[in-house]
């Protein structure tokens, strides 16, 4: 089976060892599951002006992630909001 960069980095990555299971799975599934649902609830417009550099960094993100840059956008806002914003 032929894997890609990406593929290869996560298979080596959970045969170290790095992964680890939550002992509590049933409720962070369900944590994230109401994360997903407070989210898309989405009854507010904003508008920001932003620069075009960290747009473009923005939407290059999402696209690697397989998201609208919008949602991208909005789910770390969320994320930051709730305090699980982790830095790189």
């Amino acid at each position: 089976m032929n894997f890609d960069k990406e593929e290869l980095e996560l298979l080596n990555s959970m045969e170290s060892g790095e992964w680890k299971s939550v002992s509590n799975l049933k409720e962070e599934i369900e944590s994230h599951k109401e994360s997903a649902r407070k989210s898309l609830n989405k009854d507010k417009r904003v508008n920001i002006r932003i620069s075009s550099f960290d747009l473009n960094s923005l939407k290059r993100e999402a696209l690697q992630l397989g998201l609208p840059y919008q949602t991208f956008i909005s789910s770390i806002l969320h994320q930051y909001i709730t305090g699980r914003l982790v830095q790189k």
